[in-house]
Formats: structure tokens, C-alpha cells, sequence
């Protein structure tokens, strides 16, 4: 769309200019080529009138306008949200609770951990007493027991007849 319009613009100003033929009211002529130049025996040099473009009625600008908008720039922050997951495939289980009126934020979240037990957040936050948690665990936690592996001990190669002996 710029680049319609500016080649508008410059097709504008070409003709202005009087160098495509407007019906001979053109500003600028040249007559270096015509019978006037054979009487100077210097060069002639050419200068065209200086040219005012004047834009098109479609491309004037409209008169400006006051509107006056009233423009509410703060909003009452105030939302409320839950969700969760509970995939028994993964075994991720987890929820969240969040509502906030104004800047008193509360809420909760819960995950079951590595072990087993369940994690469980509850917290507020207000401009009074900043960002508070209380964080509790549920359930026992399950410790795996290690695998004990026994090594044999390496063969001997001199018991096998593949030593230094015979």
C-alpha cells in the first residue's frame, strides 16, 4: 500500500513538473533543442521554474477533530482460577487454586512428590504483609532399597593351565 502511494506521489510530481505534456501550461521548457538555440553560440543553459506540488484532494488531510475519550487506565485487578492433573499413567497429580480482589492475592497449590508424600502450599500476599507460605506434607515417604550386586571374583588364568607355569 507505501508503495502505491508513493508511486502516486512521484507520478504526481512528474507531471507537475511539465515534463509529460499537460496541454502547454507546463512550468518547465526546454529549448536546447529548438531554432532559439542556434542564435547563442554559448551552451544554453536549461533551469526549470521551481514547482509547488499540490497533493491531490483524495490524499489532503481532513480537518482535525477533538474527540474527547474517557480512558479508564485501571482496571480492578479481580480473578478467580482453578486446574489440575491427574495422570495415572505418568502418576503426575497436582492442583492449583488462585483468587485475587484488589492486591490481596490467595491461594494454594499441591504435587506429589518423588517420595511418595504429598506437597501442599498455602499462601496469601498483600501490600501489608508481602508474600506469606505455609507448607505442609502428607502421606509417608516410600525409600526405595538399594539393589545389592555381588561380584565374582575375576578366574584365575593359572588355574585354567594358561598361566607362566608350563
Amino acid at each position: 500500500m507505501l508503495a502505491k502511494l508513493l508511486a502516486t506521489c512521484a507520478f504526481l510530481a512528474y507531471t507537475q513538473a511539465g515534463i509529460i505534456a499537460d496541454g502547454g501550461h507546463g512550468y518547465a521548457t526546454s529549448y536546447a533543442n529548438s531554432e532559439a538555440a542556434s542564435y547563442y553560440s554559448a551552451p544554453i543553459e536549461v533551469k526549470a521554474a521551481p514547482v509547488a506540488i499540490a497533493a491531490p484532494a483524495y490524499l489532503k488531510a481532513a480537518p482535525a477533530i477533538a474527540i474527547e475519550k474517557s480512558v479508564d487506565y485501571y482496571a480492578y485487578p479481580k480473578y478467580e482460577f482453578n486446574y489440575g492433573v491427574g495422570d495415572g499413567h505418568t502418576g503426575d497429580h497436582k492442583t492449583q487454586k488462585e483468587e485475587r480482589d484488589g492486591d490481596v492475592v490467595k491461594g494454594s497449590y499441591s504435587l506429589v512428590e518423588p517420595d511418595g508424600t504429598i506437597r501442599t502450599v498455602h499462601y496469601t500476599a498483600d501490600d501489608h504483609n508481602g508474600f506469606n507460605a505455609i507448607v505442609t506434607r502428607t502421606g509417608h515417604a516410600i525409600h526405595p532399597q538399594p539393589i545389592k550386586t555381588i561380584i565374582a571374583a575375576e578366574p584365575s588364568y593359572e588355574a585354567a593351565g594358561y598361566g607362566h607355569g608350563h
